[in-house]
């Protein structure tokens, strides 16, 4: 389904208003999010930059209803989060493929859980096309690189048409190559289908090259901390000005001391 029309424009707004989290250690209270408020469009793709640990992860977790916010509200959409469903599918960093299923297994799986896949094998084609993956249907996981096993991941997540698609770095552990290459397929999927997108990166550069906003986050407990537009065209350039003026800006936000001729 080279054009994607069996996953029509689905993106869905998301508001956040005034999130704070935090995890009881040993009997103390350790805040990781305070007083998180965030408004996404239909069809935006924000990203999401802080130090590691700072809760980034928490706040997908939040968004997908993995568990309830201790302050504030999640609304996607028209309706308050307060459990996981479909309208708001979570990719990891480890694609979690099933070694004994083929490919066309595994996509299948995102459907199993209402019986509807043995009913709907032409939306498990669609989506196997819409990743470039439907000549390797009957391949298994270790047949695959690390690139395709992704793809799996990110058609077994399509397959049930969310609105939002939530992504905790799930580039974080291919190669250099193969990450560039995973980045462009990424935002070829995202302008194709039209979803809504948060993704969690570690990679500045990775998320001015693919996201319509960029958040940057404070240390934990994390704040919002700026709130930078990225208005460029697609597809985007690492050269261009204005993305390494913003680079630096984003790195001189988290703290980073990077010589000039460098940044």
């Amino acid at each position: 389904m080279a054009d994607g029309s069996a996953f029509p424009p689905q993106g869905i707004s998301l508001r956040i208003e005034n999130l704070s989290h935090s995890y009881r250690i040993e009997g103390r209270a350790l805040p990781v999010l305070e007083n998180i408020s965030l408004d996404l469009k239909p069809g935006e793709f924000v990203s999401l930059l802080g130090t590691s640990g700072c809760g980034k992860s928490t706040l997908l977790r939040l968004i997908a209803g993995l568990e309830p916010p201790l302050e504030g509200r999640i609304v996607a959409g028209e309706t308050d989060v307060t459990a996981p469903d479909r309208s708001r599918i979570l990719v990891f960093q480890d694609p979690t493929l099933f070694p004994w299923r083929t490919v066309r297994g595994n996509v299948a799986l995102g459907l199993e859980t209402d019986g509807s896949a043995a009913h709907r094998g032409d939306e498990i084609d669609a989506a196997l096309r819409l990743v470039r993956l439907d000549a390797f249907a009957e391949a298994f996981p270790h047949q695959l690189s690390g690139g395709m096993a992704q793809r799996v991941a990110l058609a077994r997540a399509l397959i049930n048409h969310p609105p939002l698609l939530l992504l905790d770095e799930p580039l974080g552990k291919l190669d250099a190559l193969t990450r560039l290459s995973m980045q462009s397929e990424l935002l070829q999927l995202w302008r194709k289908v039209g979803f809504s997108a948060v993704l969690v990166t570690h990679d500045v550069e990775e998320a001015l090259l693919l996201s319509d906003r960029v958040i940057v986050l404070s240390d934990r407990p994390a704040r919002i901390v700026a709130e930078l537009p990225v208005t460029l065209p697609h597809p985007r350039h690492r050269d261009d000005p204005h993305l390494v003026a913003l680079r630096a800006k984003v790195l001189a936000l988290l703290g980073a001391d990077i010589p000039e001729a460098i940044a």
